[in-house]
Formats: C-alpha cells, structure tokens, sequence
C-alpha cells in the first residue's frame, strides 16, 4: 500500500505519517530525511546531493525522483509507503506517477488533511519542541506537565520554538502551498485517489478517520 498526505505545513501531517507507519509496517519517507541520510551516505547519489545544499542551490525534482526509486529498490519487501512533503508540486507528481508504472508499483490512496488558516496560525505560533528527543508540545493544546521538563524524555529547559514558526513566516509558507501544492488535490480527485478529512481534530480522531479510509 503506496499512501500519499496532503495538507498546509502544520496540518499534522508528520503526526499522522508516523502513527500510519506504525499501525500497517510502511516506511516512511520524508524529503529532508532522505537528502540528509543521502547527504553523509558516502554514495554516487549522496555526494551530489551535498555538492548542491553546501552550494545552497535547491536540489533538483530529478535527484529526489532518484533518492525515492533507490528506496524502492533497496526495500523490495517492503509493506508500501507513506509519502510525507512529497509531491510539492504538479510536475513532481507526474514524476512519481511515471516512477510507479516503472516499478510495477501504484499509488493506492491520498489523504488530504484540510485545516482552516486561522485555525493552523494558532496552532503553528504555538507549537515547540524538545531539542534533546524531539517531542512537539504547544502551550494551549499540550503544554508540558512540569513547566519546562520534557514529558517524554525529562530534560530541563530543553525546550524550542522553530524560527520560522511566526506568524509572518507562516503566512508566506501558506502563499507557497496554495500556489504550487494545493492543485495536487484537484489532480488527485480527477484520479479518484482523494480522500478528505477534517486536520482540525485530535490527533487519536483524526488518526481514526484515516484508518477508516484505509479499510482498518
């Protein structure tokens, strides 16, 4: 089962990428964490990859093309996949489109998680994380139990905001969602691969809505 989530950033889609991975043994993959894991690979495809981010120019829709067919042929047995921040755009759809016929592979469901702005503003301003093991917190809906210790892993004054979790920051990267990721759900309906669902919910409801869609 291939799987693809769609939303504005801050919609949960990680959240929700991580628990679907759990629950039916997919594996997850995510842009950055491939361009990092190439970038210090050591292979053909890693040094290029760090040739470009050290020259600080955008890696091409080729190379990511590329990073994902290497994860499909080095993990045969494989349960299926979750895409998570990929495709972005029109033309990386089409791409992956083209790389699935040639694996013999499909995309078998897309799930876009729809999340009012103003509603996604308040939760993105308030969000922070721990630095030492990675747990997202936010001061409204999950605050920590003990101010400043870390729930999960009990460090002290661990916590972190994302630099670009601003309002005036995040308002640009909707600018940029609408205009060059929100057509993929038109592409997707004409498919009849979309499935819709409220993002606004918690996180075990939201997780419920998406295993109904999946058939579990």
């Amino acid at each position: 089962m291939n799987l693809i989530l769609l939303g504005p950033p801050g919609a949960g889609k990680g959240t929700q990428s991580r628990l679907v991975e759990e629950k039916f043994g997919l594996m997850q993959l995510s842009t950055g964490d491939m361009l990092r894991a190439a970038k210090t690979s050591g292979s053909d495809m890693g040094k290029l990859v760090a040739k470009v981010m050290e020259k600080g120019d955008l890696v091409t829709d080729e190379i990511v093309i590329a990073l994902i067919a290497e994860q499909l042929e080095s993990h045969p047995d494989s349960k299926g996949f979750i895409f998570d921040g990929f495709p972005r755009t029109l033309a990386q759809a089409d791409s992956l489109a083209n790389l699935f016929e040639k694996k013999n592979q499909r995309l078998d469901k897309v799930i876009e998680m729809r999340v009012e702005d103003e509603a996604l503003i308040r939760r993105v301003t308030g969000r922070f994380n721990c630095t030492v093991c990675g747990e997202v917190y936010h001061k409204d809906s999950k605050p920590s139990k003990v101010k400043n210790v870390c729930d999960n892993c009990r460090a002290v004054d661990s916590f972190i905001q994302r630099s670009d979790d601003n309002e005036e920051s995040f308002r640009t990267r909707l600018v940029n969602y609408y205009r060059d990721t929100s057509p993929l759900i038109g592409y997707y309906h004409a498919k009849g691969l979309l499935n819709s669902i409220d993002g606004l919910l918690d996180i075990n409801k939201t997780q419920q809505n998406i295993l109904e869609i999946l058939g579990a």
